[in-house]
């Protein structure tokens, strides 16, 4: 069994700061898998007022989802500028930070797990790599979703309304292969098995 000390659970935000944040401001490597932009957000706002003087490697893995948001495909192209190295998956992540591949912080619903027993952390890393690996780097995404973007809105209140194909498909102006083609991409992106399932993530995922 891992020693108390290995594995620490906190409660919040605040308190991943406050416990962790002394572990990210001397780590050399930054490594984060997310699906969206919220369940880091005080980690991030945290790496963002370090001192500059140091090169921090980061690389950041995001589910494809985000790039639907304009918001989001903006943070991520900001991110990218300033030297990250930024990866997008087409697949549900296990949301964590790996710090050196030392110390592994897990999302765990509200709260969350710091983790620096050795085995453990390896483990953690390797399912990182994985998803690392298996990923694409955020200029090609950025390229194929540019259009997907664009008619996403639109796209997703025809699926709300509940139109048929027939008539959503006039109402965009394009043919009925089309729309039908838009929407298995836009529910390949939300990782979507069904149309209702799509309505459902792209409101968590604040695009309705």
């Amino acid at each position: 069994m891992p020693r108390a000390e290995e594995i620490a659970n906190l409660r919040d935000e605040r308190e991943l700061v406050e416990r962790a944040g002394h572990l990210l401001a001397g780590a050399d490597e930054f490594a984060c898998a997310a699906n969206d932009l919220h369940t880091w957000s005080a980690m991030q706002k945290f790496a963002q007022e370090l001192p500059k003087q140091r090169k921090l490697r980061i690389r950041k893995v995001y589910l494809s989802r985000v790039l639907l948001d304009p918001h989001g495909a903006e943070h991520l192209r900001t991110l990218h500028r300033l030297g990250a190295e930024v990866r997008i998956s087409d697949h549900e992540i296990n949301e964590t930070i790996l710090l050196d591949g030392r110390v592994a912080i897990l999302a765990d619903g509200p709260g969350y797990s710091v983790v620096s027993k050795p085995d453990l952390v390896r483990g953690i890393s390797s399912l990182y790599e994985a998803a690392w690996r298996s990923s694409t780097a955020f200029e090609a995404y950025e390229t194929r979703f540019a259009e997907l973007r664009q008619y996403t809105p639109q796209l997703l209140d025809l699926l709300s309304s509940g139109s048929t194909d027939e008539k959503a498909a006039r109402e965009m102006g394009v043919g009925l292969r089309t729309y039908r083609r838009r929407v298995a991409e836009l529910m390949d992106v939300l990782g979507a098995t069904s149309r209702f399932q799509a309505g459902a993530l792209a409101r968590e995922a604040g695009l309705l």
